[in-house]
This record gives C-alpha cells, structure tokens and sequence, in this order.
C-alpha cells in the first residue's frame, strides 16, 4: 500500500522545529525541569509540525531526511529545552532502526501508520542483573501460540508512559542465549508498567525515565527477523551518538549564547574595553565549533556509510572497526565538551551565570549536561572501544 505523502506545517522541517523550540519548549523548559514532569507542550508541537516522522521514508508518509538534518533538529530542539531535545531524539533512534531493519509486512505498516499517526516511540533496552550490558537480556520472549509475553524489569524506560509503543530487547526465546536477542515493538494497550523507581536527577528531568516491570504481549510479526546484535551495532548505537551529541551541543549553543549577552552587557558599560570575559568567550566558542563541526561530521559520514551499503558510493560499512571506534569517540567526547563549555560560561558570567534567578542563569544547562556522561557510561563505553582497537590495525 502507497501512502499518503506527508502534509507538513509551513517552512522545511528545520524551520518548523526552530519556531517549536523558540515558541513551545523554551516558553515550558524551566517548569518541565523543577517539576520533573513529561514536557507535553512540546511534544504535542512536535505532532503538529510533523517532526515525530521526519526520519520515515517519504515512501511511508515521512520526509526521508538523512541523519545530518534530523541531528541539526535535535541540536535546535535541545538549545531550548534538552529533554524535549533528548525525547525527540531518542524517538529517532527507534524510528532509524525499525526503518532500517523491520523488514517485515508487520512493522513497515507499523512504520507507517507512525508517520501517519505521528505516534511517539519509547524503548527498553536495559535490564537488571545484566551491569548495564545492553548486549544481553534476561528477558525473554515467550509464544504462546499465536501471541508473544515479554517481562522485563528495566532500570530505565524514558517517557515510557507517555509513549505510543516500546520497542523492547529480549532473548529470541526462553532456551536463547543471553546475547541471542531480538527486537520486539510493543504498542502500549498490549503492555502494562510497573513502577519500580522515581525519576529524581540533577538533570534531564523532564525525559522521565523511572523503573518499571514491563509486561507485554506482541505478535510474531512485530518482531524484526535481524539479530538485536547487528541493529545495535549498524543503526541504533551509531544513530543514538550522533544524536545525543546533537543534544548535548544544544546545551552548548544555550550556554554560549547567555555569555555571549552578559559579554556584550558588560561591553556596553565599559567601551572600548575588552574584557576578560570576552577573551574567555572568544576561548569558548572556538571549543564549541570543534564540538558542532565533530557532531556534523560525524552525522554525515553515518549517511555516506548506509548509501555506500545501499550501493550509491564508495565509503566504510556501518560495521567495520574504524567506524564503531569513531562513533564511540564521538559520544565520549560530545559528552565530557559540554560539560566543560558550560563549565567555562559560568566563569564568563560569575554569580549571574550561577544564581538560578538571573536571565544569565546556567543551573539547568550545567545539570543537563552532567547528565551526558552517564547515559551509556563512558566507562562502559570505553571498554568495548579498548576490546576493538586492539586488534584494529587501520585509521579512525
């Protein structure tokens, strides 16, 4: 079946997402974070302007934009309010990955009828007892002819009770292998969830992401026929990097642009001054260029690696050595700069940048960003990259 193309709002989906950002998210952030609730306005935006399915095939009702340009959305979204930003894109991951390799009649309805629908995807991926190793499960998938029962106790469900279906890791079956996993899209009328948890953190308050005991019930046709293995590796991991960057840069960008104003508003007391504030800032935004300039280049050799997969050009497979190692740079290194660009605007604007009542404040900002390190431990993270490189002869 043909779908409909997509009927979008004004101006191209960057646009759309900047007059969000500006006029729904940044009005909400500050309330989303002291009250650690679900930012609603934002993503109900997000459905109005159609953003939910920019990443789905034109072919499916969506916009079949490339990774770079959904990246460019979450930085925008993120400069304003980091979790609307993280909510957008980890909904993106799950969008890459069923489009990628949900290959059955099942799941291409299902990715349509998201784009249609405007539906928004949560995922659970983590699990107890298993040290935060996303590789493996203890969960497994159970049939119970003609319909499949998953139970799962995941640390961490972000939005989950504000999300449209769950895309859930399990073993293949109840016999399968820790590591022997697959990927099960769960709509949320098939699924109950148990909290286990509170979601009481410095930062990223609104993601809500609480504990809860999962119990599911799917049909086999909702489940990808590719081992979680190679999805992880080829799209989501890949994919989840380059857009959290994004988001963590959209910190960044929130954070420069504060000191640059306080600059400019010491500036115009004092002309013809330079101050040591502006010298500071002049330091920081060269860090923050590197830093968008690591985030797009890395966006836009993700989309050279899946054309060449998909024949159209010569480059490197999602799954060779070198691109894995430079993905996992990539979040490592996104994810220490933000802390420290935000860190060196708060020396910029002193006391203004650290009271939480001045327009210069940076206490939400700096709390978001801490919280990058540990979404995917960077330890964790850095042990695999450890285990790859050393046999890996080539260049990153």
């Amino acid at each position: 079946m043909n779908a409909p193309q997509s009927q979008c709002s004004t101006g191209t989906a960057l646009e759309r997402a900047a007059r969000l950002a500006d006029d729904v998210a940044a009005v909400w952030a500050d309330e989303v974070d002291a009250e650690a609730r679900f930012p609603r306005e934002a993503v109900d935006a997000m459905r109005s302007e159609r953003l939910l399915s920019v990443a789905v095939p034109r072919e499916l009702g969506g916009e079949g934009l490339s990774l770079q340009e959904v990246s460019q959305i979450a930085r925008v979204i993120g400069t304003r309010c980091a979790a609307s930003g993280m909510i957008f894109a980890m909904h993106q991951t799950q969008i890459y990955s069923l489009v990628k390799h949900g290959n059955t009649e099942a799941l291409r309805g299902f990715i349509e009828e998201t784009a249609n629908k405007q539906l928004l995807l949560a995922s659970a991926t983590t699990e107890l007892g298993i040290g935060g190793d996303v590789s493996r499960s203890y969960c497994a998938v159970e049939d119970l002819g003609g319909h499949l029962l998953l139970i799962k106790n995941a640390p961490v469900i972000s939005y989950g009770e504000h999300s449209d279906a769950i895309v859930v890791t399990a073993r293949r079956t109840p016999e399968s292998q820790p590591n022997d996993q697959v990927l099960v899209v769960c709509r949320t009328p098939d699924l109950t969830l148990e909290r286990t948890t509170e979601w009481n953190t410095l930062g990223l308050r609104g993601t809500c992401s609480l504990g809860y005991i999962l119990r599911a019930t799917s049909t086999p046709e909702m489940v990808a026929d590719v081992p979680y293995s190679d999805i992880s590796t080829h799209t989501m991991l890949p994919v989840s990097h380059v857009v959290w960057s994004s988001v963590w840069l959209g910190i960044a960008d929130a954070a420069v642009e504060k000191a640059r104003k306080y600059v400019r508003a010491a500036a115009r007391k004092q002309p013809g001054v330079t101050s040591p504030g502006a010298l500071r800032l002049a330091e920081v935004a060269a860090s923050a260029q590197q830093f968008a300039d690591l985030v797009d280049a890395s966006a836009r050799r993700y989309d050279r690696a899946v054309r060449a997969e998909e024949g159209s050009a010569d480059f490197e497979a999602t799954g060779a050595v070198g691109f894995s190692l430079a993905m996992n740079n990539l979040k490592v290194t996104t994810s220490t700069a933000v802390v420290e660009i935000v860190g060196q605007t708060m020396l910029i604007c002193g006391i203004s940048g650290y009271r939480e009542d001045t327009e210069f404040s940076l206490g939400r900002h700096l709390r978001d960003a801490h919280g990058a390190a540990v979404m995917v431990n960077n330890d964790r993270i850095m042990a695999g990259s450890a285990h790859m490189a050393i046999g890996y002869r080539g260049t990153i």
